[in-house]
């Protein structure tokens, strides 16, 4: 039994991770978070502590008796990464044994520059640990959410619905011209965040790169995976080039539209077609393919099998 930090847990896949932690009932759990926490919702098993993640005196106060921080904190309006920067250096000084950034997706950061802080955070861990380990750490990587593939119908308890190019909806994808090669990893959020309990209670040392591989699949494959969930129709599928999506000059009859709290109404339809664009790039360079380090660590550890996860969540619906 530890105590385990999470940094920004009223996050969706902050509170799926919350959950699988409070089931394995072996740990005294705290989550930090900047709200007032009288606005908390009371939750048995946790104890929230108000921070300010300037305040590194604070946070390594409230980091005192820790063993392991995971932190979900998303600061794209802060590339140079300044609060996860100081919940780490409030972790050494409170001698915090493990720490988690905030990571939660892509193995490489190539053309999702919203995600500059994930890059920040990277690299000062690595200087951190340059010439002695100083901090243990891991980079949870798990590609793309399966839950995401049922849009817009909820597929897990805190993690939103979010629209993305894959439409299994209305049986259409947007993809970039020629890469069906490509490999693309599905994971549920409700494995990653068994994943992470287990990984807290693991004895070993931590790998710095943490990938949590359910499925890993060609776009090819992909393809043909939605479509047998989809009752055996043929998807539509719109081709556009990576130089035109580069250059900002494609077009196709539908975008998706990406609903976050951090974009503004009137800016959702650009802000969209653009982080459309960077994810299609993304996905076309390889980023959301991860390893599998914990599939590997955790060898008795099993996944849902995305085909039976979409087949149960698509069950008896248009």
């Amino acid at each position: 039994m530890v105590k385990v930090a999470i940094a920004g847990g009223s996050g969706g896949v902050g509170r799926e991770v919350i959950d699988a932690l409070i089931a394995a009932k072996k740990h005294t759990i705290i989550v930090l978070t900047r709200k007032d926490t009288l606005a908390q919702e009371p939750t048995e098993g946790i104890t929230w502590i108000n921070v300010d993640y300037n305040d590194t005196t604070q946070l390594t106060k409230a980091l005192q008796e820790v063993h392991t921080v995971l932190s979900f904190i998303t600061t794209q309006d802060d590339p140079g990464s300044t609060a996860q920067k100081n919940l780490i250096d409030a972790a050494v000084q409170a001698g915090v044994k493990r720490f988690a950034p905030s990571e939660w997706a892509s193995s490489r950061l190539d053309y999702l520059d919203w995600y500059a802080y994930k890059g920040e955070t990277r690299r000062y861990l690595q200087e951190l640990n340059k010439d002695k380990k100083v901090l243990e750490y891991t980079l949870f990587q798990p590609g793309v959410f399966v839950n995401y593939l049922t849009h817009p119908h909820q597929s897990a308890r805190h993690l939103p619905s979010i629209g993305t190019p894959f439409d299994f909806a209305n049986r259409r994808m947007i993809l970039v011209d020629g890469d069906d090669g490509i490999r693309i990893t599905l994971t549920a959020v409700q494995d990653i965040a068994r994943v992470v309990a287990r990984a807290v209670e693991y004895e070993g040392e931590w790998p710095v790169v943490g990938g949590i591989q359910g499925s890993n699949i060609s776009i090819g494959e992909f393809i043909a995976l939605g479509e047998r969930i989809r009752g055996g129709l043929p998807f539509t599928i719109e081709r556009v080039k990576a130089e035109d999506l580069e250059a900002g000059a494609w077009e196709t009859s539908w975008t998706p539209t990406v609903d976050h709290p951090s974009i503004p109404p009137e800016q959702a339809v650009v802000a969209s077609k653009y982080m459309t664009s960077r994810i299609l790039l993304a996905v076309n360079a390889g980023s959301y393919a991860v390893p599998d380090q914990w599939n590997n660590l955790l060898p008795d550890f099993e996944f849902t099998p995305v085909e039976k996860f979409l087949t149960d969540a698509w069950k008896g619906k248009a």
